[in-house]
């Protein structure tokens, strides 16, 4: 024990804080809304629960602004969170970043998890992209033959370039059917080989609209098309794993059609490459700013006046509680000096001149019972609002941390070793039932 650290609470709190933050980090979870509490500062406080555990969220007001649905007790999300401990209550909880309704949420996931899958087999690698010819002269545009997709890059096609000719495969791009219908259109396209280039998409619309564009036969489909494919799936904000898997990505179908009629000239590409330079130096330093940004976040957390009051505040407790110690210690040690006279006055006890000194024993009793008063009222009159919060500690609760009261059969506490004999029968008391022993053998401090 004496080469072991022995942590504080505050310390012991503060690791489990840190321990969680960078080992669990984020998590994703689904469930019921529960105990919701919109404070006046802002802030949401909220439980999630399944039908076996629940676990405390806050949400802080910054994040929420965000959030498209009322939140409400009953109702099921999916929200993206930080794994965190509240320090002053040692309180395991998360710190909600994200909520979304758990039907679209649902599917967010899947998407994440399946283009992490998809990821992981190479489809989206840059070293399978095909490249798109510079001089097209025919286009194969797959998608529905009387949406506004097909329009636009018709109207965007006869403006640029005329003379590139069109071949539309008509295909569903939404419900159950869609997806198959869509592979069948690809191959379809690879079997006449009839097009320089291909065009898979359809407008806009919500995830479950467009999810057919997420189907793994879609995307599998899209990789081993011998023909080279520009996905121009919904608007520019709107992104699908065949967005990933394709040679080339357009943010609209209008966009796609300009792609592939555009003039090939030095300037161009110039102005492509410098675009590419652009975002790859903006990655760069949204990266390196969400990296200071996050270590300035972690260094104010840890010197925040509220983290400094917390840490105050826990001293003033601990020199509470030692104070408390400090008493019990003394009490103790008066009453085991008064033991100690009291046996010693036995054995030194005269027992020929029982008579002639018993006036002077009962004087000198006298004096060390108003001695041992007189001291005792005054630690209790220093002590009384000590000794009051101490009447509130239930004996029980010190038995249930582990120890035992120990009594003879008249129930009278034992307190010393002087007080048994071997043989004796004695009955333990523990948190949950009672022990009955005996005295096989004593040892006391003098053997």
């Amino acid at each position: 024990m004496s080469q072991q650290h022995i942590l504080q609470v505050s310390e012991l709190t503060k690791k489990v804080r840190f321990m969680l933050e960078n080992e669990l980090n984020r998590v994703w979870l689904s469930g019921e809304i529960s105990n919701f509490v919109s404070a006046s500062s802002g802030h949401w406080y909220l439980s999630l629960k399944d039908n076996k555990s629940q676990v405390r969220c806050a949400m802080f007001k910054g994040a929420n602004r965000s959030v498209r649905l009322t939140p409400s007790n009953g109702q099921q999300v999916l929200v993206r969170a930080k794994v965190s401990l509240y320090e002053p209550r040692g309180d395991f909880q998360l710190i909600i970043e994200q909520m979304e309704d758990a039907g679209e949420g649902m599917l967010r996931q899947q998407f994440e998890q399946l283009k992490k899958n998809l990821n992981a087999q190479g489809l989206f690698a840059q070293l399978h992209k095909k490249t798109i010819p510079k001089h097209v002269k025919s286009i194969g545009i797959i998608t529905s033959a009387t949406g506004a997709a097909v329009k636009d890059i018709l109207t965007v096609l006869k403006r640029r370039n005329p003379s590139i000719s069109v071949i539309i495969y008509p295909t569903l791009v939404q419900g159950k059917q869609a997806a198959n219908d869509i592979v069948r259109s690809i191959n379809l396209a690879n079997a006449r080989q009839e097009c320089d280039v291909l065009i898979v998409g359809r407008g806009g619309g919500s995830l479950e609209d467009l999810w057919c564009f997420n189907e793994e036969i879609v995307v599998h489909s899209i990789f081993q098309s011998q023909i080279p494919i520009i996905s121009a799936v919904g608007h520019e904000v709107d992104t699908t794993l065949s967005d990933y898997v394709a040679d080339l990505r357009a943010a609209t179908p209008s966009a796609a059609a300009e792609l592939v009629s555009q003039d090939t000239s030095e300037l161009s590409d110039k102005i492509t490459a410098l675009n590419q330079r652009l975002i790859n130096a903006n990655k760069k330093e949204l990266l390196k700013n969400t990296n200071s940004l996050l270590h300035l976040s972690h260094r104010l957390s840890r010197v925040h006046p509220a983290q400094q009051l917390q840490s105050q505040q826990q001293k003033l407790d601990e020199l509470d509680l030692r104070l408390k110690q400090v008493i019990i210690r003394e009490k103790q040690k008066y009453i085991l000096k008064t033991q100690q006279l009291n046996h010693r006055l036995q054995l030194l006890s005269p027992l020929k001149n029982v008579e002639q000194n018993i006036e002077i024993i009962t004087q000198l009793k006298l004096r060390l019972i108003n001695a041992l008063k007189q001291g005792q009222q005054k630690k209790e009159q220093q002590f009384a609002h000590v000794i009051n919060q101490l009447q509130i500690v239930s004996p029980l609760a010190t038995i249930a941390r582990g120890y035992s009261v120990i009594r003879d059969k008249k129930q009278k506490i034992i307190k010393s070793i002087e007080q048994v004999v071997e043989g004796q029968e004695l009955t333990l008391q523990l948190s949950d039932g009672e022990i009955t022993t005996s005295v096989l053998n004593k040892k006391d401090n003098h053997s």
